[in-house]
Order: structure tokens, then sequence, then C-alpha cells
């Protein structure tokens, strides 16, 4: 009897020693987890050239090229997600996005939203339209045309604005190929884009298309947070795209897309 007791006092004491370690094998998951090295989730437009576009698989541009470099020396992950322009911001507030580079100008508008970076290009706005059209100069040369744009763009709020007072009529496309054969079809007399790109593109490939006049404007691109939320990780961006520029890197970077 006495050896029975002994038995199963060690036998109770064997299962509470495996509970106990079940239980330590548990916060040790959960608290691995917990300290899970966070990757964030970078809203991207591969429609757009030279700044996003995807070739063989891989994607690739001068805002891959800038966010990768700063997340490098910043020291945290970044997953690319790729979506149409317009469903960025969108994206962001449904916190299904933690940051976005998009060549997406700095507008009053959008900061209503989000918060964004120091600027790290300057852009513009021009007027394209097809190979050999002469009677399109300026947005006085609009009345009775039709303009093509870009859905959520800074490009469809600017031909937006002006649509009533210059009296032409506005058409949206959700990317930039569409709204780029539009006009060389001759279905549209003219697009909103912004210059560089623009340049880029007819540069790379004969698309039938020129470029009209003078830059309508001067936007900034600017990379974005949601309003009020990663901080922190806000700070890194700037301080990543300071050391980007001091170091040259940046330079580097838009000469590999645009030249000298």
């Amino acid at each position: 009897m006495k050896k029975l007791r002994y038995f199963s006092l060690f036998f109770i004491l064997l299962l509470s020693l495996a509970a106990l370690a079940g239980c330590g094998s548990s916060e040790e998951k959960a608290g691995g987890d917990d300290n899970k090295e966070k990757v964030y989730k970078v809203g991207i437009d591969t429609t757009y050239p030279p700044f996003e576009f995807e070739e063989s698989g891989e994607y690739k541009g001068i805002d891959i090229d800038i966010i990768n470099e700063i997340a490098k020396s910043q020291g945290f992950k970044i997953e690319l997600n790729p979506m149409d322009f317009g469903g960025i911001i969108p994206a962001m507030q449904a916190k299904e996005l933690d940051v976005a580079i998009a060549g997406m100008s700095i507008t009053d508008e959008r900061k209503k939203v989000v918060d964004f970076s120091d600027p790290y290009f300057d852009a513009g706005l021009t007027l394209v339209v097809k190979k050999g059209t002469t009677d399109i100069k300026s947005l006085d040369d609009l009345k009775g045309k039709k303009v093509a744009v870009k859905k959520g763009t800074t490009g469809a709020k600017f031909a937006t604005e002006n649509a009533a007072d210059k009296g032409y009529k506005v058409v949206q496309f959700n990317d930039s190929p569409a709204m780029f054969q539009e006009v060389a079809n001759g279905n549209a007399d003219v697009l909103l884009e912004d210059y560089p790109v623009i340049a880029y593109a007819i540069a790379q490939k004969d698309l039938g298309l020129e470029i009209a006049g003078d830059r309508l404007n001067g936007d900034q691109y600017g990379i974005a947070v949601l309003k009020g939320e990663n901080q922190d990780l806000l700070e890194k961006i700037n301080k990543g795209l300071k050391e980007l520029k001091d170091s040259g890197k940046y330079d580097e970077i838009l000469k590999t897309y645009l030249g000298e």
C-alpha cells in the first residue's frame, strides 16, 4: 500500500510538471507573437512609371527604390501592395495599409486624412494631346473639348474644378494606359498628367502623344501615413529621406529612371 501511495504521488507530480510545461510553452508562443517584427504594408500604384511599375514580375521605379532604401536604412520591413490609385487612401482609412507612396501630390484636401512626409519630388500637371495637334496649348483652348483624367489624382481634381469655367467635359479612367489610349485614338482631345510621368512614357515608347504648352502648376510628392497614426514611422521616413538625399543615393535613383 505504501509503495502504491508513493507511486500515485509520483504520477500526480509528473502530471503537474507536464501541465506547467504546457502553460510555459503557450506563454512563450504568445510572447513570440507579440514580439514578432512589424511589417508595414505600403500602398503603391504600378501603372505609374517611372515612379512605380511592374517588369518581369518585379516592382520597379523611383518610388519603389526610395521606400526600399528608407526601410533598409531605418531598420524596418515593408510589404508592397499594388492597387488602383483611387483606392489607396480609402485602404489606409480601413487600416489595410500603413503607408502610401504612389506619386501622391501633397494637397490640403489629402492632409485632412493623411500626414505627409517632407516632399521628395517636384512635379506639376501638363496638357497632353495626340501627336500633330496644333490647336491646344493652354486651358483656354479646351472649350467644347473632352478631357481625359485618371480617377483620384490631382489631375482629375484640377480638371473637374476648372471644367465649368473653361467649358470642357471630363472623362475619368482607372489607370494611365487607358487614359493615354483614349487620346491617342482620338476619343478624347487632351489628357492631364504629371509632367515627369508623361515625359518618361513618351520617351520610352511611341504613344502617339506629345506635351502641349507649359506646366499648369507645381505639385510636390510626399509619402503618406494615416493622419495622427504611425508618427514614429513618419519620423523614420523623414530621417531616411534626408539621409538618402545627403548621401547622393537619391540623385542616383532619379538618374536611373529620368537620365541627366
